[in-house]
């Protein structure tokens, strides 16, 4: 296991390539000791610290008929897109088994984050046990508009990404000297500012902190790209994004451009192994 952190971008069904990365990991038997999952980022984590090879996929592609797993109607019945009880209770537990005891043994420490509604700040949930914790990787998941917010112990939650997509800071201060990076769009990549804030405000009124980080999150983002860029250029960080403009949209139907992309972060991956084994053990 490599004294390093490991961080996961999120973005939604981009989140394939990501998956396919892990799985190359996977494959070379790379592990590390700290691991920070943003959103979809935070859910392959999981399959990756279980050591499923191929089960982030499975999820993302095998239920895409199904109106229980993303669907209107999944979200006009349940208030979530994707349906909560299907995406982390059948299929985990009956469809496609996630191996607890697998992720319980992992010797690291895995952070999902999330934003706090209230405050508008993120905040790096440990998560130890991914039956007990699973509401963390959940909220981290929580896209706005689309899902409901989770509610535990009177804090509210949703999507990390909001206040922290690329959480890179974080593993530095975690101390951290050795990071990877895996990133869901390529090099050229810039946040535009939220088109939907208008209905953000609307959903939800009186959240000020919250619908602020929404509206500056554009800037965040292309901050941290550029300190990524710098870290990456001085040797301090190593990064593995999309060689090319990824077409898969946040949530995504098609599974042929799924497949594809899953593919293509997998031969990335491989691709780029011995020289990230190469970064990490310098």
């Amino acid at each position: 296991m490599y004294q390093a952190g490991l961080i996961l971008e999120g973005g939604g069904m981009r989140g394939m390539y990501t998956a396919g990365v892990l799985d190359a990991f996977l494959d070379k038997e790379i592990e590390f000791s700290s691991i920070y999952g943003v959103s979809a980022g935070a859910c392959h984590a999981c399959s990756y610290i279980s050591k499923q090879r191929g089960r982030a996929f499975r999820v993302g592609v095998d239920y895409l008929d199904d109106p229980n797993y993303c669907s209107f109607k999944s979200f006009l019945k349940t208030g979530d897109l994707f349906g909560a009880d299907f995406t982390y209770g059948e299929i985990p537990d009956v469809l496609d088994p996630f191996d607890y005891d697998a992720f319980r043994n992992y010797e690291g420490s895995f952070f999902a984050v999330v934003t706090n509604v209230q405050t508008g700040k993120a905040e790096y949930k440990r998560v130890r046990d991914a039956e007990k914790h699973l509401w963390m990787v959940r909220a981290s998941a929580s896209l706005p508009l689309v899902s409901r917010t989770i509610a535990v112990k009177g804090k509210y939650y949703l999507d990390g990404g909001i206040a922290d997509s690329i959480p890179i800071r974080k593993s530095i201060e975690d101390g951290n000297e050795k990071n990877v990076v895996i990133l869901t769009r390529d090099a050229g990549y810039r946040k535009e500012p939220n088109g939907l804030l208008p209905l953000m405000r609307i959903r939800y009124p009186g959240k000020k902190e919250f619908l602020d980080a929404v509206e500056t999150r554009h800037i965040h983002y292309n901050e941290v790209l550029a300190f990524l860029e710098e870290e990456e250029e001085a040797g301090r960080v190593f990064v593995i994004r999309p060689s090319e403009e990824v077409e898969v949209k946040r949530i995504e139907k098609d599974r042929d451009k799924l497949e594809a992309l899953y593919l293509q972060g997998f031969e990335d991956g491989m691709a780029r192994a011995d020289a990230m084994i190469a970064y990490l053990e310098s």
